[in-house]
Formats: structure tokens, C-alpha cells, sequence
């Protein structure tokens, strides 16, 4: 979902409100920046509503159409600038509130950005842009419900408007809202017949809801309006490999991998598919390429790089400030609760490998175990194993979903091993269940 500054930047230059210049050569400024703005010199736009600034300092829509023209050159943290002076000028303006949002979006401040669009909702209820802009942040920041909510809103004011269609089509399937979803892409096809998003945004709707042919169709259509994105090529082989087309799922993983040959998602499918056509030696060299790209979780735990804000040390430190709540459970038939206790107790004295497999043992006893593999996760990461760690830690979170530790601990991990953004979306997980520190790593290493 993509924010456009277009629409904003119409409105205003083409309606701005009549100013009286102590020097007619001001207002000749102000229009000449309208007029280069108007034909996408941006630059010289700058220049004249720069001018008109210097002439009349306190003019709000001068400093408001400069601010257009920097986040139209990209410059958002100068724009921002700029709108910060219009609003002290002019509180009451919403458009400058809700551009403001607009550049603070896309700098992914996205919070800070909420904060504006809900000032512009409060002095105009009534545009959609608004809500709009605001359910796209709330989606960029996971907050789905929240993110519908708006574009409800905005597709209520305005019923056909494609943008917020679209989003609101993909905001329902982040909610797994699937039927809702194909219904929003098919209006937006019915009213843009060529949107390329659209076809593989209603097939993707299909697959979920098991209409294999219909998203086969769809995933066709995508192709034939964008015939070099690898992705609608993998997403009809795996339409076409759920209604046994294993032949023709094998042509469009070959396709997708030309295009992009580190698919690793691609070598699954046409490893699947070459296993169906008993192609078994064709399956498993496809089968180890997906196994092996881009895969974090294989090769030496010793050989890892700490590529994210968290070094080793830090990482180290953070962890181990973390305690464990050991409890003694009721000891059943199988004792994985006398393997996990004598796991702990090895590992407390240096018995590593010892205390490793006597987790292990717990967990193949007692699948369920889910603080058998957090302590186990504990000790892989302390040995270094930090790939085991996150999929022990995983492990955990599945068993419970309310293990605010074992997010906290994925989260410092997963961050140290590069893969900032879902680090820090375990971490916010973890405040948002009760952990605080959470909240001071990532205001350290998440912004």
C-alpha cells in the first residue's frame, strides 16, 4: 500500500486562499512557484516560494507549498520542516497536518504520522484522504483492525475509491478475512480493469478459499498485464500443483526461477511437483535449494555473523539478565520432567552437550514441552547456537502464545542476526504482554 503525495499537492496549489502583499512581487512569486509545481519543476518551485518567504515570513501556504516541493524531491525531513512552520503559522488547517503525516510515513514514522492524520480528522471529518493515510499507517504498523476501521471509513465517504479498495483488499487478508477480501478486489477490477496488484491480490484470495482454478485464472491474467514478476509465476504453479497440473506448476517454477533464481520458495514447489511426476532425484536437488537459499537457520552456528544493532556482547548481557521460572511439574510415566530438571542442573555446572540432549530427550517425550525448549533455546544461545536458539524459542511460542520471554529473547536474537524488523516486532510483542524491558531495547536498537 503505497501513500501518494499527488492528490494533496492538486488540492492545494490549485486552491489556495488569496493573500495581499505588501509588494505585488510576492504574490507574483507565490503564483510562479504554483505554476512550476503545477508542471513538475519542483526545484524551481522551491526557489520561488523561498522567495516569497523571505519577502513575507509569516505567509503559512508559502512555507506549506515549499514543504509540497521538498517531498515531492524527496526530501521529506526538509518538508517536514517546513509544514512544522505552516502549522505554527495555522493550526487550523488540516491539509497541512495531513501532508506532515504524509512525509512522516514516508520516513516509517509511522506513529508519529498517525498522530498528524488524526489532527486533520479532527478539523475535517469528512475526508477520506485522511483515513485513508491513517489506515495505511496502522496496516505498515500491524495494527489491522484499526487500519479497516479507517478504510471503512474512507470507503464509506467514498465508495469507489481504488486506493483505499486496494488497501482495504489487502488489509483483510493480513486478517485472514479472505472472502472480504476477493470482494474488494474485484470491484477494484471492475472499475481498473488493467491493475496488475488486483488480479494477483484476488488469485492470492482464491488459493486460501480453495478456488484453485479461479486463482490459476487470475494469476494468468496478472502475467499478461506483468509477464516478467516471478512472483505470479509462482503463485500459479502452486494454484496449478493443488489441482494435480504438476507438469504445468513444474513450466512456471522454471519461469519464476529464470527470473529470479534465488526462489527458494520456487525450488520447493517444482521439488514437490517433480516428487509427484516421480522425478525423485530432480526433487531432492530442488528440494536442498530451497533448504539452502538465503536460509539462516543451516550451516555452522560457530560461522555466524552478528550483522543486526546487537553485537555478541550485547546480546549475551541482554540475555542472560533474563530468569527462568524452573518449577517442579507432577513427574509423569514418560519422566521428561526428571530430564528436563537434570538438563537444567548439567547446564549450570558445564555439562553443555549433556544438557542439551537431556532437553531433547524431555521435548521427544513430551512434545508439548514448551519450557523444555525455552531452556533449551537458552543454552543453544549461550554455546552460540543462535539459529537453533530462534527455532527452539519458536517452538515455545507456539506451545504458548502468551510467553512474553521467549518473544523478548527470539526478538534481541533475531536482531542481532540481521533480521531487525522481526526482531523488533517479537520485541513489541513482548511489552505489549507484560515484559517492560522490552520497551528499552527498543528504543536502543529499533529506531
Amino acid at each position: 500500500m503505497k501513500v501518494l503525495l499527488s492528490g494533496i499537492l492538486g488540492l492545494v496549489l490549485l486552491s489556495s486562499p488569496s493573500v495581499t502583499f505588501a509588494q505585488r512581487s510576492a504574490a507574483e512569486y507565490f503564483e510562479e512557484g504554483n505554476t512550476k509545481a503545477g508542471t513538475g519543476d519542483f526545484t524551481g518551485a522551491l526557489q520561488a516560494y523561498t522567495t516569497v518567504i523571505s519577502m513575507n515570513p509569516e505567509h503559512a501556504p508559502s512555507y506549506f507549498n515549499r514543504g509540497l516541493a521538498k517531498a515531492n524531491l524527496k526530501d521529506y525531513r526538509g518538508a517536514v520542516l517546513d509544514y512544522d512552520k505552516a502549522i505554527e503559522l495555522n493550526a487550523r488547517e488540516p491539509l497541512y497536518y495531513q501532508s506532515r503525516g504524509v512525509s512522516k510515513s514516508m520516513q516509517d514514522d509511522f506513529r508519529a504520522a498517525i498522530e498528524d492524520y488524526t489532527k486533520a480528522i479532527e478539523l475535517n471529518p469528512e475526508d477520506p484522504k485522511a483515513y485513508y493515510n491513517r489506515g495505511v499507517s496502522y496496516a505498515k504498523l500491524k495494527s489491522h483492525r484499526s487500519a479497516l476501521t479507517d478504510l471503512d471509513k474512507a470507503l464509506s465517504i467514498n465508495p469507489d475509491e481504488l486506493a483505499a479498495l486496494y488497501a482495504r483488499g489487502n488489509c483483510k487478508q493480513d486478517l485472514q478475512e479472505y472472502a472480504g477480501s476477493l470482494a474488494d478486489f474485484t470491484r477494484v477490477i471492475e472499475l481498473s480493469p488493467k491493475r496488475t496488484g488486483a488480479y494477483a491480490g484476488r488469485g492470492m484470495a482464491k488459493l486460501e478459499l480453495g478456488d484453485y482454478q479461479g486463482a490459476a485464472a487470475d494469476f494468468t491474467k496478472a502475467i499478461e498485464l506483468s509477464p516478467n514478476d516471478a512472483e505470479f509465476y509462482a503463485s500459479r504453479g502452486f494454484a496449478k500443483s493443488k489441482v494435480g497440473d504438476f507438469t504445468g506448476a513444474v513450466i512456471d517454477f522454471d519461469k519464476t526461477i529464470q527470473l529470479n533464481p534465488e526462489h527458494f520458495q520456487a525450488y520447493y514447489g517444482r521439488g514437490f511437483a517433480k516428487n509427484k511426476l516421480n522425478d525423485q532425484r530432480g526433487a531432492i536437488e530442488d528440494l536442498n535449494r530451497s533448504i539452502e537459499l538465503k536460509n539462516s537457520y543451516v550451516g555452522d552456528p560457530k560461522k555466524i555473523t552478528y550483522s543486526g544493532k546487537l553485537n555478541k556482547e550485547t546480546l549475551d548481557g541482554l540475555r542472560d539478565q533474563v530468569k527462568e521460572n524452573i518449577r517442579m511439574d507432577n513427574l509423569t510415566g514418560e519422566r521428561a520432567e526428571a530430564y528436563y530438571i537434570r538438563g537444567i542442573s548439567k547446564s549450570k555446572v558445564g555439562e553443555v552437550k549433556a544438557a542439551i540432549q537431556d532437553l531433547t530427550t524431555a521435548v521427544e517425550l513430551n512434545p508439548t514441552y514448551s519450557n523444555a525448549y525455552f531452556s533449551r533455546a537458552m543454552i543453544r544461545s549461550a554455546s552460540g547456537d543462535q539459529m537453533g536458539a530462534v527455532l527452539d524459542f519458536t517452538s515455545a511460542i507456539k506451545l504458548r502464545s502468551d510467553y512474553p520471554e521467549a518473544y523478548y529473547l527470539r526478538g534481541i536474537l533475531k536482531n542481532s542476526l540481521g533480521e531487525v524488523n522481526d526482531g523488533c516486532l517479537d520485541l513489541s510483542k513482548a511489552g505489549e504482554l507484560g515484559y517492560q524491558q522490552a520497551y528499552k531495547v527498543i528504543s536502543s536498537y529499533c529506531n
